[in-house]
């Protein structure tokens, strides 16, 4: 088993307007529509010629500005990015039968609130995964058994790997002497350069 047997296998068994394929630097990732992903990824964990019966994790990601540090290469200075939609979560996939590993992307077909189906049902280890991706990113899992938040504090409102969050917060917790405990505020101090400004010559 190889990617192109892989590429040809599920070419074969799904629609292409489903599917994209990307190789790169000796990698294979999977492109999935949200409606295909369930009916994809059960094809990878149960056929016998892929046996993908490990999934090694989960990641959100935030393409809001993907590709956007390329623009300085371009003379005519516009950016348009390669993806027209913004949150997407990618499965890592292992077949210790064929010693193989794939990658599996799919976008949430809404910006605002981005969901997709859960994939517990074939991996149960994607249940902290997808809590993960839920707290961070804010995608929301359909039919996962218990999705709620897993790192972020008790209360927490907002989703911060998301790229438009800022780097120092939105509040923040200080002792308030008049009342004598310790409370949680807006921020009140202003923008702060995280980047080291380079000097060229």
């Amino acid at each position: 088993m190889n990617f192109a047997a892989i590429i040809k296998e599920l070419e074969s068994k799904f629609s292409h307007s489903a599917l994209q394929f990307a190789q790169t630097n000796g990698e294979l990732t999977i492109t999935v529509a949200e409606d295909h992903l369930l009916d994809v990824c059960k094809h990878l964990k149960d056929d016998e010629d892929f046996l993908f019966k490990q999934l090694v994790d989960v990641c959100g990601v935030d393409y809001s500005t993907y590709g956007e540090a390329d623009v300085i290469h371009d003379k005519n200075g516009k950016y348009e990015s390669p993806f027209t939609k913004k949150y997407a979560a990618v499965y890592h996939l292992l077949s210790l039968q064929h010693n193989m590993r794939v990658r599996v992307r799919a976008f949430a077909n809404d910006d605002n609130e981005p969901q997709l189906p859960s994939v517990v049902g074939l991996w149960a280890g994607a249940n902290w995964f997808e809590r993960e991706a839920y707290d961070l990113y804010g995608i929301k899992f359909y039919a996962h058994p218990d999705l709620r938040r897993i790192l972020t504090d008790y209360g927490f409102e907002e989703y911060p790997m998301r790229k438009d969050f800022p780097v120092h917060g939105r509040t923040e917790v200080v002792y308030d002497e008049a009342h004598d405990k310790v409370v949680s505020r807006t921020c009140n101090y202003k923008f702060r350069r995280v980047v080291p400004r380079v000097i060229r010559r």
